[in-house]
């Protein structure tokens, strides 16, 4: 069993202490109940997340898989992109790489709350293009395990009327346990508007 789905054992007091520390915030797989906010999560990116999303559907692996292969949804990863350390020698390679679903677009920190107006309304413009203007295409966002982030994006879109909405909680990891992954680069448009409207500072995401 891998350590992405072995699973936590803790005493009664760490469950209430977690509970008191993470009030409304925590995963699918979480030790805590927790509920969904009102609204978008406005939190640390990682932590753990509801069991649900509301106007989406929560997909497992077998799930994901099905609708890849029939359905050919918009695969929308919003995974945070790594930031070059501060304090790196002048001439040193910089060359991170991203691995993600095959064919996902990388929208890095789309997740964010908040992002700016010209943030949110390149993100929209950006899906509605991936989507031809449908509405009604199926949609799955993810990032990594334990990520508000992914949940955020599919509120957005929920609440843009996109009808078709999947969440895949267990992100990037969940599906490289099974299957294999693709090096993706980050979606130009969009890393050129998060870099000039000054997205809030990344969070480093295992």
């Amino acid at each position: 069993m891998s350590a992405l789905h072995r699973p936590r054992v803790l005493r009664p007091l760490a469950v209430a202490a977690f509970a008191a520390l993470l009030g409304a915030a925590g995963p699918a797989d979480s030790p805590v109940n927790v509920p969904e906010p009102t609204g978008l999560y406005d939190g640390p990116q990682h932590g753990y997340t509801p069991p649900t999303l509301k106007g989406a559907t929560v997909v497992d692996l077998a799930a994901l898989a099905a609708l890849i292969a029939d359905d050919k949804p918009v695969l929308l990863d919003v995974v945070l992109a790594d930031r070059k350390p501060q304090g790196l020698p002048p001439g040193t390679p910089w060359l991170p790489s991203h691995r993600s679903i095959p064919g996902a677009v990388w929208l890095p920190g789309a997740g964010v709350v908040p992002l700016t107006p010209e943030q949110e309304a390149e993100f929209f413009r950006r899906i509605a293009e991936l989507t031809g203007g449908d509405k009604a295409k199926p949609i799955v966002t993810f990032c990594r395990p334990e990520c508000w982030g992914s949940w955020n994006a599919g509120k957005r879109l929920v609440a843009a009327g996109y009808s078709r909405v999947h969440w895949w909680p267990l992100g990037v990891e969940g599906w490289q346990d099974t299957y294999d992954t693709a090096v993706v680069k980050a979606d130009k448009t969009w890393t050129y508007i998060a870099d000039e409207k000054a997205t809030p500072p990344a969070e480093p995401q295992r």
